[in-house]
């Protein structure tokens, strides 16, 4: 367990009655609202240990990219071994964790923090399905690196979209955490894709479905909504929103939170900085392109264009021009 020492002096211009104040009414407050404390958190994932298994997985996705350099044709078996054995070995214990955390919830028990057999037992499935898929992510993250290269002329080789693009490392962490999100994992899919958020400026809910060869260029401020469809070969720019335009509620006035609330893009789908487009029923149809700008709440056949209209245009001279030649 993490300890705080106070460093002897520090607070010596401080009141002391004015500290214990303070740490009478922060304690209290801490036990007066339940939402956001765990007093007892052995049931709980550990964020750090689960940003440790991303790390020790991107060896694998992108051996020598990332990790041991020095790997050959005679090591490379016994590398993927170890790396396997310790991260099925770290997510158990953290899968485990988020059932127990689940099922705590579930029953109102938030004091809940020993063993469960039948969590860990189906940790133990959960972590060998997970495994299984790592050959299938690795074909489809080769398959954006690849539309990575071919989408940017800037890009002078694939080992350049690897080690420098937020959008790969984007999609990297969400073909991840959307194998455990469909292994119906609580909570760690969500820690790894908001962990990928605060990397790379692009939120990819890892429930959305997206395709092969997808391509986010530039990416900051991309937003990927749970309910997404992405088809194949599609592209798109930073500042695009793929958002809910409504979220429909039961007669109880709750939230249907398994319907689809955000848009389908088909395969070949192009979608230009700064476009929002909203809703489940809205698809946009393949081969299609939205243009910058674009606010978009209704489907588009295939095969279309869609654009906003152009802004007008006024010049003015500007008074406070420095003097000199700047023209170029």
């Amino acid at each position: 367990m993490d300890s705080f020492e106070p460093i002897l002096g520090s607070t010596s211009a401080v009141s002391p009655q004015a500290l214990e104040t303070a740490i009478d009414r922060v304690t209290g407050s801490i036990h007066s609202d339940a939402r956001t404390r765990h007093l007892s958190t052995a049931h709980l994932p550990d964020r750090q240990v689960v940003l440790k298994v991303i790390e020790r997985l991107d060896w694998l996705l992108f051996p020598g990219f990332f990790g041991p350099r020095e790997i050959s044709d005679h090591t490379l078996r016994n590398h993927v071994s170890s790396v396997i054995h310790e991260v099925s070995y770290r997510l158990f214990e953290q899968i485990t964790r988020a059932l127990r955390y689940e099922q705590s919830i579930d029953h109102d028990t938030p004091g809940r923090n020993g063993r469960s057999v039948e969590c860990d037992t189906r940790a133990g499935s959960i972590v060998t399905s997970f495994i299984s898929t790592l050959p299938e992510v690795r074909r489809k993250l080769s398959l954006d690196v690849q539309a990575a290269y071919d989408g940017d002329p800037a890009a002078k080789h694939t080992d350049e979209t690897i080690f420098c693009y937020p959008g790969l490392r984007a999609l990297s962490v969400y073909r991840l955490a959307h194998e455990l999100y469909r292994l119906d994992v609580p909570l760690i899919p969500r820690i790894m894709a908001e962990y990928a958020h605060s990397e790379t400026g692009i939120d990819i809910h890892p429930g959305a479905r997206i395709g092969n060869s997808f391509f986010i260029d530039h990416g900051t401020g991309v937003v990927i909504g749970e309910t997404t469809r992405i088809g194949d070969h599609c592209k798109v720019y930073q500042g695009v929103t793929l958002g809910a335009k409504s979220f429909p509620k039961n007669e109880m006035g709750e939230y249907l939170r398994t319907v689809q609330r955000h848009p389908t893009l088909e395969d070949h789908v192009t979608v230009y900085a700064g476009a929002t487009i909203l809703g489940g029923d809205t698809v946009i149809g393949a081969g299609s392109v939205v243009n910058g700008g674009v606010f978009l709440t209704s489907s588009v056949p295939p095969g279309h264009v869609v654009r906003a209209p152009k802004a007008e245009l006024t010049l003015r001279s500007n008074p406070e021009m420095p003097p000199g030649n700047y023209f170029i």
